[in-house]
């Protein structure tokens, strides 16, 4: 791992500065990717851009910068994108800074304050490796500022093409992955978060034990039509399988859902009177644990604790204990009743209700090798 510190004056990096957009920030003759096409947006507030134009003035130092290099003279930066174009946009005419209760645009700034700002010189250390050596490296270093989450790490080690697609489709506010899916799937496609749960479901569906694995396979591919075709096959099978949507529906895992059950046969139909019914139903508790539950209950003997069904309190159990005068149903051996557990001598799933009359007590071990838990 190659790490080379370099101290770049403001005037370097402001070279060729443009602004594209959903296509990326670039500056330093073109050569540096502030912000890659589809990363997340500019997110210093006025005043904290301000803020950094104020430093730059005073001549104090900003928190060390990292660029990661792409290239034989390309670079991406990894940490310091807000401070960066924090100084780009003030250049570009953005924004005015108050200076002795007055306003000004860098244009209007006297000579010496402006070429405090271009002479200004960022600390910036360039690394160059192989890609799980700068991994490991960004995971060490603790980067200064914001933190980034491990998908911004992974995305600074894995650039290319099919990255760059990628984020077309997962890492903007307004992608086409966060508007498919933002009903089922919780996220912040600024953050990364969208592609990262992307990725870790088509990962568990090829049987990829690792992100990086896969990322790195594909790194060289020109599109990321792989990922984005899985993701939609999620969505479409849930909005098939369950097709009245609740809002609870949201935040579950959705993807791990498609990788278990996708390719077994249900009745949208009667799913759809099942849900209906398992919502009107006081005995469970757990309304988010319908789905799974009707997706693996005929596989699954106990599919039941994911309803987390309504229990007996102590006063039923302990006049079942009396009733039966300690002894198990099951094994004819008689216990102390810190021994036993509550059990539905109907199951729930057979129309068992949680009441006195339905409430036996079985010793632990029995209780645990009932397949017919609820």
């Amino acid at each position: 791992m190659k790490i080379e510190p370099k101290q770049i004056k403001v005037r370097e990096v402001f070279d060729s500065y443009a602004d594209n957009g959903d296509d990326g920030v670039f500056a330093y003759g073109g050569r540096l990717a502030i912000r890659p096409p589809y990363q997340r947006e500019f997110v210093y507030n006025t005043a904290q851009a301000q803020a950094v134009i104020h430093t730059v003035l005073k001549g104090f130092p900003l928190n060390v910068m990292y660029w990661v290099k792409t290239g034989n003279d390309t670079y991406e930066v990894l940490d310091g994108q807000q401070r960066t174009l924090s100084v780009m946009q003030f250049l570009d005419h953005k924004f005015s800074v108050t200076l002795d209760g007055k306003q000004y645009y860098w244009d209007s700034l006297t000579d010496d304050k402006y070429n405090a700002i271009m002479d200004y010189e960022f600390m910036v250390y360039i690394c160059e490796g192989e890609e799980s050596e700068k991994l490991e490296w960004f995971k060490v270093v603790n980067i200064a500022g914001k933190k980034l989450s491990e998908q911004e790490l992974r995305n600074s080690v894995y650039t290319g093409e099919w990255l760059s697609d990628a984020k077309r489709y997962f890492s903007k506010r307004n992608c086409a992955a966060k508007n498919l899916s933002d009903k089922y799937i919780t996220g912040d496609p600024n953050r990364q978060e969208l592609l990262e749960k992307a990725l870790k479901g088509i990962c568990e569906y090829q049987d990829i034990k690792e992100i990086t694995e896969y990322m790195a396979r594909h790194k060289s591919d020109a599109d990321a039509d792989e990922l984005w075709q899985y993701f939609q096959d999620v969505i479409h099978w849930v909005e098939k399988i369950f097709p009245k949507y609740f809002s609870d529906m949201k935040g579950l895992d959705w993807c791990h859902y498609y990788n278990k059950y996708g390719k077994k046969e249900y009745n949208s139909s009667k799913m759809k009177d099942e849900v209906k019914q398992l919502r009107e139903d006081d005995e469970v508790k757990k309304k988010k644990g319908i789905y799974e539950f009707l997706l693996c209950r005929d596989t699954d003997p106990f599919a039941g604790r994911l309803l987390n069904l309504r229990t007996f309190d102590k006063r039923d159990k302990i006049a079942a204990y009396s009733r039966q005068n300690g002894i198990c149903p099951v094994c004819g051996e008689r216990f102390e009743y810190d021994e036993m557990e509550g059990d539905h001598i109907k199951p729930w799933s057979k129309g068992g209700e949680t009441i006195p009359e339905n409430c036996q007590m079985l010793c632990k071990n029995c209780n645990a090798k009932k397949t017919d838990k609820y």
